[in-house]
Order: structure tokens, then sequence, then C-alpha cells
């Protein structure tokens, strides 16, 4: 074996030598096998925070930075690879990097705090052209102009698969005001914002519009009654009015999270970080109409589009009981459960009163 590895070093190099050895000797671990949350679990156990300004690190929306005695700096970052978030056939640049920005400052918004700054760096194809990449910027100015962010800065590199997008999101915030995942207790209300479902039935739309048009020339795709779907999934617009909302109420949520990965997932990452169960509830979960048509047209469960779709970028979160009258005065708020004992799981409650058990996802590709 020793024997094997020299001749190897001698052909492409020590270091490539010892990392194929390594990988022949102790085996290899797909990633598949730890899941989403095991995965950075492993990654990042060995990094403990040693500046007394790191007030949060690894483990939630953003990083928490301390800025002043008052108020903390909240950081975040974002990646989006064509072919896995994004598919350019049917994606205009324009709507691509408004969600660009929409996906970085979502995070921020999540913390209960508000974007004040972004930066955007971009891998770059050749396929790419001046004219898309001006229209990209585009999207990103009117998202920027809309949520009252600067852009600051950013990177160009080359690429030979395609376009990566970077976003990295700035927000600021008193620190007593700022939300993480692990504040929920026992008896909080479960609240959501917007509709569930419709950026991944908006997806699967353009997908199979995409098909049955392939090769076909002068035809038009048959989007008529789905706009919503459409805009849900190619211009999401990030819930910063929430955030303001409940700060005019008065109102600080326990926990808090942005459903990019669909409810059951990231209800289960708030869960998972406040050691909590939860109970929703069906018929309280907000679907909107047009998911149900398109749903029973390409024979797909709206309710498992919402649990498990992702992109939503709505704002999941928890409140004490008290609460309740204050969040019902706003209008956009549903309730749609309860947190529970830990031991209790997470699970949803169905109308005649059976219960399924939640599960994430993680790792789905979107654009496929």
């Amino acid at each position: 074996m020793q024997k094997i590895y020299y001749l190897w070093a001698l052909n492409i190099g020590i270091k490539q030598a010892i990392i194929i050895g390594m990988a022949k000797i102790k085996g290899r671990t797909e990633i598949a096998e730890l899941g989403e949350f095991g995965l950075i679990d492993m990654l990042t156990e060995p990094f403990k925070a040693s500046r007394k300004t790191t007030i949060k690190g690894v483990g939630d929306d953003a990083a928490v930075i301390e800025a002043s005695k008052s108020t903390a700096m909240v950081v975040t970052t974002d990646l989006m690879v064509e072919g896995i978030d994004f598919d350019l056939t049917y994606f205009p640049p324009k709507h691509l990097g408004y969600k660009a920005v929409t996906k970085g400052i979502s995070d921020i918004v999540a913390m209960n705090a508000l974007p004040e700054q972004v930066t955007i760096s971009l891998a770059i194809s050749s396929k790419i052209s001046v004219e898309f990449l001006k229209d990209f910027y585009a999207g990103v100015e009117f998202a920027c102009r809309e949520a009252e962010v600067d852009l600051v800065g950013g990177d160009t590199s080359a690429s030979v698969t395609g376009l990566t997008i970077s976003i990295t999101a700035v927000g600021r915030a008193k620190k007593e005001k700022i939300v993480y995942r692990s504040g929920a207790k026992v008896n909080d209300l479960i609240c959501i914002t917007g509709s569930l479902g419709a950026p991944y039935l908006g997806l699967k739309l353009l997908q199979r519009e995409s098909r049955v048009l392939e090769g076909v020339v002068g035809e038009k795709p048959q989007f008529e009654g789905f706009e919503y779907l459409l805009e849900r999934y190619l211009k999401p617009r990030a819930r910063y009015d929430i955030v303001r909302s409940l700060a005019a109420e008065g109102v600080v949520p326990t926990a808090m999270i942005d459903l990019s990965d669909g409810l059951a997932s990231d209800l289960m990452q708030i869960c998972r970080s406040s050691l909590c169960g939860a109970r929703i509830y069906l018929e309280r979960m907000p679907i909107a109409r047009q998911c149900s048509a398109l749903g029973e047209q390409m024979h797909i469960d709206p309710v498992t589009a919402a649990l498990n779709g992702g992109e939503d970028y709505e704002l999941l979160f928890t409140l004490p009981l008290e609460a309740r009258e204050k969040v019902a005065v706003l209008g956009c708020i549903d309730i749609i459960g309860h947190i529970t004992e830990p031991q209790t799981g997470c699970f949803l409650v169905t109308p005649d009163g059976g219960e399924i058990e939640l599960r994430a996802q993680g790792f789905v590709k979107k654009s496929e």
C-alpha cells in the first residue's frame, strides 16, 4: 500500500497523493449521510468565538457583531448557483438581480433587524453578455432602492461552469431587539406572514412551459391566471415591512427565521435551536388560491409545496400569548400553531385530529 502511494507521489505530486491515500484508507462519507444540518454542525463545530465583539456566530440566519454599547451589526452571506438555484432559460436577469438582493436581506430581516448595505460578487462564464449584466444590476438597483439599502462593493471572477452569485448583507439593530432562532417558549404562538407554496409552484409552471415549448417556434407559454405564482418565484420581496410593523406595535418575537427551505424544515430549525416541539394546523396554513388551482392541474399537493417547497422568503416567528391582539390588528400575519414541550416532537395536525410528523428536506435542487 505504501509503495503505491509513493509511486502516485512521483507522478501527481505529494499533496495529491496524501489526499488520495487518506481517502482510500479512511473511506468516503457522502454528504447525504449527514444531512444538511449535520454537515453544518460538523464543519463549524471547531469554531468557537474568541472575540468579545462576536455576539452570535454560526447557527442562525445571520451573525451578530457588536457595533456600539447599545447596537449590533447583523451580517450574512448567501450563494446562488446556476443550475441549482436558478435556470437562465427562464430567469430574466433583472429579476435575478432583484432576487439576489432579497435572498441576502431576508436573513437580516429574520433577525428582527433592518438591512443597510449589500455587496454582490459574481463568477461569470463566457456565455454571459455585458447586456445581461447591465440588466442584472438594474434589478439589483431597483431592489436596493425599494429596501433603502446601499450596494457598497463586490467582486467579479471568471467561471467555466456558469454564473455564481454571492451576496453579503449587513444590517443593524438595538441589541435587545435582535431575535434568534433559540428563544421560543412552550405555549408561544407560531405565526407566519404571507402565503406559502407559491414560489415552488411558480417554478414548476416555468419548467412545464419550458419543456412544452422546447424547439417550438411562434408559440407563447401559458401563464394566464398564474401571474402571482410567477412573481413570487421570480421576484420575491423580503418582509422588512413586517419588522417595521411589529416595532410600531412594540412587539418583539421570541424566535424568528425566514422561510427559505420550506415551512417544515425552517420550523424544525426553530425547534432544534429552542429545544422545543411544535404543533401547526393544516386548516390555518395560508395557501394562495392559485397554488390550489395549478396544483390540481399538475397533480402537485399544495400542502406539500407549502411545507417543503422553499424560497417563500416569508417570516416564521413565535410570540407569547399576550401579544395575540397586537398582532391581530396588523392583518398580514396568520397564527398557525403553538410551541410544545420538546419530547412531543414537531407535527402537522389535520382537521380530523390526526398528526403527521414534519420532516426536513435539505439540499433540494430548486431549478431542475
